[in-house]
């Protein structure tokens, strides 16, 4: 190995998110103007990257709007940014939904709609079912982020409370053809997830969403709880006529992440392992099993032998048990850490590829093999921490917290955990 383990994680973590650029991916993506007119919609964290890279090749008319996060706003001519809340939705992402099911009223067979859409599209199109307000889908949010339940299940809930999710904005856009692109962060790249698939058909039902509330013991707001047990009017289902006139292509993906990654590490002379780009399951479990693998390579060199780099994506969840600060990455490291108390010869990051883990200023965080070390020198009870959901407050106080700012793209958790 010819590089410094800080520098390589940190060069593998940056290869990650440029291999998702919009401005890279999108581009081959983009279908031939239509007779009719050209409306450009979309959402997600990563939806003024891409507006911006369709405007910069994009030869005929255009219009639109797109709603992202705040602070990932990029600047465009033709299409329209609007920023709005993530992961709680707020007043912004209501009107901007609403304004968004709007414009898409009217068209004809000859119009097309370019639909742009990424991770954290949920929160940011929050436009609720007839009869329920904003704040009952913020309430539910909330419970949902706090109970560990995977995406797939929260969006699930969502489509069964959304105007516009499960392929209902699809459906309000016939008869005019729907090309939808998506930068996916969804463990198994299903489109009728990411963002709770407003264009795509949807298979799930209100008893699916029932559910999994039940499941977690959620039982509040009760005009919530009411709306899904009424199921007046299901999503559009897989054959709907309106969604006849629809395409959909994904132009990043976490595995394509997480090969660039690997090729910065052949780079330095290290062999990588990609142990998979859909993981899923509790952040300080996963880390328990990771651990395990880790120690397998530097002492037995299985499956691979050192120097070697262990990469995964997907999205791991945080059930909250205390009112420490971090996201899910913050609480992997930290659980990882625990796990291999202090075992030399082991770097790793992680990172969320939105540069946002959770609700705080940071991507994520590093962990080097004296950080437990370090800890007890600064009187960081690692443990502890742990058990107070406080990841960030371990990795700041050992100044290892990874911090990108905004991405402007989002392919989820990037974890890549260095032997040598």
């Amino acid at each position: 190995m010819n590089q410094d383990p800080r520098a390589l994680l940190r060069a593998m973590f940056d290869a990650a998110i440029a291999a998702a650029l919009p401005d890279k991916t999108l581009p081959a993506y983009l279908p031939k103007p239509p007779k009719g007119r050209t409306l450009v919609i979309g959402c997600g964290k990563a939806a003024a990257s891409m507006a911006k890279a369709v405007e910069d090749h994009w030869a005929g008319e255009l219009s639109g709007m797109v709603v992202t996060r705040y602070g990932y706003h990029v600047p465009t001519k033709r299409i329209e940014v609007v920023e709005a809340a993530h992961p709680v939705p707020d007043e912004a992402g209501r009107k901007a939904a609403q304004r968004m099911l709007t414009m898409v009223q009217g068209l004809s067979a000859d119009d097309l709609v370019l639909f742009l859409v990424s991770g954290g599209g949920s929160a940011l199109l929050p436009l609720p079912a007839p009869g329920l307000t904003l704040a009952d889908k913020q309430a539910i949010n909330m419970a949902l982020l706090k109970s560990g339940a995977n995406i797939t299940e929260m969006n699930c809930v969502r489509k069964h409370l959304s105007a516009v999710k499960g392929g209902r904005l699809a459906a309000a856009c016939a008869p005019a053809k729907v090309v939808t692109l998506a930068i996916s962060d969804i463990p198994g790249d299903d489109p009728a997830v990411i963002a709770s698939g407003p264009t795509v058909a949807d298979a799930t039902t209100f008893a699916d969403a029932r559910a999994i509330l039940e499941k977690y013991s959620i039982t509040e707001p009760k005009a919530v709880i009411e709306h899904l047990r009424a199921a007046k009017e299901e999503t559009p289902k897989p054959g709907d006529p309106r969604l006849a006139k629809t395409e959909l292509y994904m132009v990043a993906a976490p595995q394509m992440s997480l090969e660039a990654a690997a090729e910065i590490a052949r780079g330095a002379g290290v062999m990588s392992v990609i142990l998979g780009d859909a993981i899923e399951g509790e952040a300080r479990e996963v880390a328990i099993v990771h651990a395990g693998i880790a120690r397998q390579v530097r002492r037995h060199g299985q499956p691979a032998k050192v120097p070697c780099v262990l990469l995964s994506g997907g999205e791991t969840t945080v059930t909250v048990r205390s009112k420490g600060r971090g996201g899910r990455n913050a609480e992997f490291l930290l659980a990882l850490a625990v796990a291999l108390g202090g075992e030399p010869g082991i770097h790793a990051l992680a990172g969320d590829t939105d540069g946002v883990d959770g609700t705080e200023d940071n991507a994520g965080a590093v962990l080097t093999p004296d950080s437990l070390v370090k800890a007890t020198q600064r009187n960081l009870d690692a443990k502890k921490m742990l058990a107070d959901n406080d990841g960030y407050s371990f990795f700041s106080g050992l100044g290892d917290l990874v911090v990108t700012g905004p991405t402007l793209t989002n392919v989820n958790d990037f974890r890549a955990i260095l032997i040598t």
